[in-house]
């Protein structure tokens, strides 16, 4: 299938924008609070589906969480721990680049946990997540999936753009390899995680962009309410004509360039 072209891309994202808006409007009105997970491979596409996300929305209301590797303090907390502080409060959407589920992923397959850590996360996390379902968080998780041949292009796009480097750090280069392993690792991880309450769902991502519709038309329909659309505002004209900008100290303005 071929790639989806720019301009069939923007006229599909238009009304999806739509939707994402009213979707906000209702978990405001309502007060709900959601989370939904993003997880797949590196250059997967991640970050490019979160701010196409976040683009039309309140970010009063919405934000994206993408922790570093945790601190030394915080490598001695319960696992769970540093994520549960940026989980949404009400009338909140919070979308995870990565989550704890790097302890399924990365940490098992590049040997930065125990085995025994492993396992225990894989016994733990449902619980974790049946924990925040029964307090009325709706959990939604998304593995981004792309094969070998499309991530090896998106590395050598990244090693090579000076705009794209900082996007590609060791660790991405060290697991170019493990790429069996890391499907090895996604299988265990939603054989063990995926439950009624906390859903995991695949979405392809060789076209990233086609990636993008798909998964923002799915995400609406696990979350089919809406608020009603808003009224069109009537502004009252002016009392005075427009006025224009005008500082105390002219010398404040920067030189026009462009």
């Amino acid at each position: 299938m071929k790639n989806i072209k720019k301009k069939k891309y923007a006229n599909a994202l238009e009304p999806l924008y739509d939707e994402l808006v009213a979707l906000q409007r209702w978990i405001i009105a309502g007060g709900k609070r959601v989370v939904v997970v993003f997880e797949g491979r590196d250059a997967a596409g991640k970050g490019g589906v979160i701010n196409t996300i976040l683009a039309p929305l309140n970010l009063r209301y919405a934000r994206a969480v993408a922790l570093t590797k945790p601190s030394e303090r915080e490598s001695t907390q319960w696992y769970f721990q540093r994520y549960i502080e940026h989980l949404p409060s009400a009338g909140e959407l919070v979308l995870f680049d990565r989550s704890w589920y790097n302890r399924a992923g990365v940490e098992h397959v590049m040997g930065f946990c125990t085995q025994a850590q492993y396992r225990a996360f894989l016994t733990a996390c449902p619980i974790f997540e049946k924990m925040l379902a029964d307090d009325g968080i709706l959990l939604l998780k998304y593995w981004l999936a792309v094969d070998q041949a499309e991530q090896e292009e998106r590395f050598q796009e990244r090693a090579t753009d000076p705009l794209k480097r900082w996007k590609i750090s060791p660790i991405d280069i060290k697991a170019r390899e493990q790429y069996t392993a890391y499907g090895d690792a996604r299988d265990a991880m939603i054989a063990a995680t995926n439950k009624p309450w906390a859903p995991w769902f695949v979405a392809d991502f060789n076209d990233q962009k086609r990636g993008r519709l798909d998964l923002i038309a799915h995400l609406l329909g696990q979350l089919p309410e809406r608020a009603p659309p808003d009224k069109p505002l009537r502004l009252a004209k002016l009392k005075r004509p427009p006025a224009t900008e005008k500082l105390a100290d002219d010398k404040l303005w920067i030189p026009e360039r462009y």
